[in-house]
């Protein structure tokens, strides 16, 4: 067994969360104007944040929400930055959003990079629609999400852009130096997407109702205590899968990822028993992979939760987790779930000192404060006016 595998059944009792943070950011990229949407969060336009671009509405027929239809398109520069300020060593949700809408009337929805502070994130293909999230710890008093060109005609955009602190033992046992990206984040046995306000942190966790023999179950517990470290919403463990007998398991199919043969993941699974299990039943159950076992007994707590977490784990295309039976009278169940990648390490960024002196010849020269994000990274997307060594935390040279 993995020793990097952890289960955790922690109660209230003997957990404290901290209350929501200092920042909470939603952009609506291209809107001039601010509104409150249908979940009380306050969305206001990019005008005062970025000078850069032009603003453009998507096509009525490919509307998909009222922050979706507005973008701003970058036809200069590398790259072109939102810059929000965050507090040093601070623990952020950054979520970036992409509708090309045909907003052009071109049908050739472009291809282009994602960075964030001086990272590369993705490269982004807006033939659909197209959601990204990292939750990473910030190592400067300010993130910048950045989009970059890297194509001839392929006009970088962004629709909408959100930030939101989150507590620090969320996701916690990754290495504070590396990003989780996130591939799925599901409730079970749902059909509507839960997210702000249910979600103190904003994270949206989407519907995924049974199928294929599975059962959609809900919890009698009237209320579930959510104290562990990733504090769960209530609403993602009111309902739960479950097989109709032990002698099945349930498959936790993994998502399809564009990544390398092999990858590194960061899995949350969810548990919390339906109904108070009287003396003569038990509800067992442990986790396979590929096969062969993989943990150790799980038996979910009524009114409580478990949170079964593997922090680094690679897997290929061909990697598949069940839940099996084990000394059980009750079949297995799993109410949410958790999949992120790992990101390659993260820089420190360009020298401090460099950053300081550049910054103050934007603020004397109007014109410089045109360019954003980390001055040097990532290669080769450096600012036009300067040049920088290869060090791992570069230095300016020369503007």
């Amino acid at each position: 067994m993995a020793d990097h595998l952890w289960l955790l059944i922690l109660l209230l009792s003997l957990c404290s969360i901290s209350v929501l943070s200092n920042v909470f950011v939603s952009i609506d990229c291209g809107a001039s104007d601010s509104f409150t949407d249908e979940n009380s969060i306050v969305w206001k336009g990019d005008v005062d944040l970025i000078s850069n671009g032009v603003t453009h509405v998507v096509q009525s027929n490919y509307s998909v929400s009222h922050v979706m239809d507005t973008l701003r398109v970058f036809t200069t520069r590398k790259k072109n930055c939102y810059s929000i300020e965050a507090e040093e060593g601070g623990k952020v949700l950054v979520r970036a959003s992409f509708n090309y809408g045909n907003y052009d009337q071109k049908s050739n929805p472009p291809i282009f990079d994602l960075h964030f502070d001086g990272n590369f994130w993705i490269t982004v293909n807006t033939s659909q629609v197209k959601i990204y999230e990292a939750i990473y710890v910030v190592k400067r008093k300010a993130i910048s999400v950045c989009v970059a060109q890297t194509r001839p005609n392929n006009f970088p955009f962004i629709s909408a852009l959100e930030v939101r602190s989150v507590d620090s033992q969320v996701n916690r046992y990754v290495d504070t130096n590396y990003a989780l990206f996130m591939n799925a984040r599901v409730a079970y046995a749902t059909n509507e997407t839960i997210r702000f306000p249910a979600d103190s942190y904003d994270r949206i966790w989407l519907p995924s109702p049974g199928g294929n023999g599975l059962l959609n179950m809900k919890s009698d517990a009237s209320v579930i205590n959510v104290g562990v470290p990733n504090n769960p919403p209530q609403e993602v463990l009111k309902h739960a899968i479950m097989v109709p007998n032990t002698s099945q398991m349930i498959t936790l199919g993994l998502p399809t990822i564009d990544y390398p043969i092999r990858y590194p993941l960061y899995i949350n699974w969810y548990f919390s028993e339906i109904q108070e299990v009287n003396s003569t039943n038990i509800r067992s159950f442990r986790v396979l992979e590929n096969g062969s076992p993989f943990s150790l007994a799980i038996i979910p707590p009524f009114g409580n939760v478990t949170v079964y977490f593997i922090s680094n784990i690679t897997v290929t295309p061909n990697t598949n987790f069940s839940l099996d039976p084990i000394g059980a009278t009750l079949p297995p169940l799993i109410n949410a779930a958790e999949v992120y990648s790992i990101s390659d390490a993260l820089t420190n960024g360009t020298n401090d000192n460099d950053v300081e002196g550049l910054v103050s010849l934007q603020k004397a020269f109007g014109v410089l404060q045109e360019w954003g994000g980390d001055p040097c990274l990532p290669v080769p997307y450096s600012w036009e006016w300067i040049n920088c060594n290869d060090d791992a935390t570069p230095r300016v040279t020369s503007l």
